[in-house]
Formats: structure tokens, C-alpha cells, sequence
């Protein structure tokens, strides 16, 4: 017991660390997705919201650009009813992405054509995006981080 008790305390010091060097931490990354899967593939349209979520929770940025039949998840029952193989309705993601501000941005010729409106992108807090936004979104996230 008194040997439990020992090594208990010893293992909280700091002394076991000495001569190891702290992993310097790394600045966190700038991630753009995109993504063209929509509902008639909802594991796959999953894909980009599930992926998004787990590297902003590991503390990099992210922002979504979706186009194609990706934009009809921009609709509230679409994205509500669309449900993939082991993970939660796309409905469930978006409030998650939603509460993490990630940026979402829809391609407006995309959406436009599936007649997508804003009020479909304000359950998303998403934007209408163009080619324009695309390669800002590409070079943001390509940015070399110099501290």
C-alpha cells in the first residue's frame, strides 16, 4: 500500500519528464472541403459534414463549399430526412456545424438551377458561393502559416 502511495505521488511530478522536450505545438490548420454528393447518396453527402466537425473539434478551421446535387442538402426537410449508414441525419450534423460556425457555401449556378433560395441557406447560416469564392476559399486554406 505505502509502495501504491509512493508511486502515485511520484508520477504526478515533473521530474519524470525531465530531459524530454515538449512537442512543439503545432499552429492549427485551414481546411477547405467540398463536396458534390447529395441525397442520392447519403453516406457519402455525410462525409464532408461528419469530416468538418472532427477536424474544427481538433481545433483546425474549416469552411464547405458544396456544389452539384450537394446543394439540395441546403433545403431544411432534405437535409432533415436524408439519414446515411452509421451516422446521425445530415439534419443533426448541420445544427452541429451551425453551432461551430463552420462557413458553408453553396455554389449559386448549382443551386440556383435546383431552385435553392436563401432562405434555404439561412437554416445553414451558409452562403451562395462562385467560382470566385472557390479559389479564395483554396488559396486561404493553402496559406503558409509563418509564426
Amino acid at each position: 500500500m505505502a509502495r501504491r502511495q509512493f508511486l502515485a505521488r511520484l508520477a504526478g511530478l515533473p521530474l519524470l519528464a525531465l530531459g524530454t522536450k515538449a512537442a512543439p505545438s503545432k499552429p492549427p490548420l485551414k481546411i477547405m472541403m467540398k463536396s458534390a454528393w447529395g441525397s442520392d447518396d447519403p453516406t457519402k453527402a455525410a462525409f464532408v459534414f461528419a469530416h468538418s466537425l472532427a477536424l474544427s473539434e481538433a481545433g483546425h478551421e474549416v469552411q464547405i463549399f458544396l456544389l452539384g446535387e450537394a446543394t439540395y442538402l441546403m433545403r431544411k426537410v432534405t437535409a432533415d430526412a436524408v439519414t446515411p449508414i452509421g451516422w446521425p441525419p445530415i439534419g443533426e450534423l448541420r445544427d452541429k456545424v451551425v453551432a461551430r460556425h463552420i462557413q458553408v457555401f453553396a455554389c449559386g449556378v448549382c443551386s440556383r438551377a435546383r431552385g435553392i433560395t436563401e432562405s434555404d441557406l439561412a437554416t445553414w447560416n451558409a452562403k451562395f458561393g462562385n467560382p470566385t469564392i472557390f479559389v479564395s476559399l483554396v488559396e486561404w486554406a493553402d496559406r503558409i502559416i509563418t509564426e
